[in-house]
């Protein structure tokens, strides 16, 4: 009887450790996100509009500096009166030409940020469900500030995270959403 209740025991011991063990990992956040194709793709589309609203902006301040030569040119034959209007219509312009600059500088940052955010939340969530999926209790993320200083090499789900990502397997809650809207 005592052999019995020691075994029953002993199980309940073990059973009760391998109820502890918990299975976790850890991911290079910097490294998913950046080497993620969708967000390479996000950082190129927004450095070709910023260029290109770049090079709308100078052409117009281009514009705006030969109006300026030219009224520089013949400033001297005008009447005090033309002048004074001239110079306050070329400050109105210039005036303008900083606004619309900043208000789409603005509008490239912040359509950018979204996306970008958009793009983090996405990888946050497949990470998540990959945890659920595989049983992790815990994933942790590496940031550049390095809050994981050790960690073994066969905990790191960085590059198996990053392919499955790359290779398309990312259906996360954010992608139903958006489909549904």
């Amino acid at each position: 009887m005592k052999k019995i209740l020691w075994i029953a025991g002993a199980l309940l011991i073990l059973a009760s450790c391998n109820q502890q063990i918990e299975k976790t990992g850890y991911v290079n956040n910097t490294k998913v996100v950046s080497d993620y194709k969708e967000m390479k793709a996000a950082q190129e589309k927004w450095t070709k509009k910023n260029n290109e609203v770049r090079a709308e902006l100078e052409e117009k301040a281009k514009q705006f500096q030969i109006e300026v030569q030219g009224y520089q040119n013949i400033q001297k034959s005008m009447s005090a009166a033309n002048r004074q209007k001239k110079e306050q219509e070329l400050m109105t312009k210039q005036q303008a030409l900083q606004r619309e600059q900043q208000a789409k500088m603005q509008e490239i940052q912040q359509g950018s940020q979204v996306e970008i955010d958009s793009i983090i939340n996405k990888v946050k969530s497949y990470i998540e469900d990959y945890g659920k999926k595989n049983g992790y209790t815990y994933i942790y993320g590496d940031t550049e500030t390095s809050n994981i200083l050790y960690g073994k090499k066969e905990l790191d789900l960085t590059d198996l995270i990053l392919k499955e990502i790359n290779d398309g397997n990312i259906s996360t809650k954010t992608d139903t959403t958006e489909t549904k809207e």
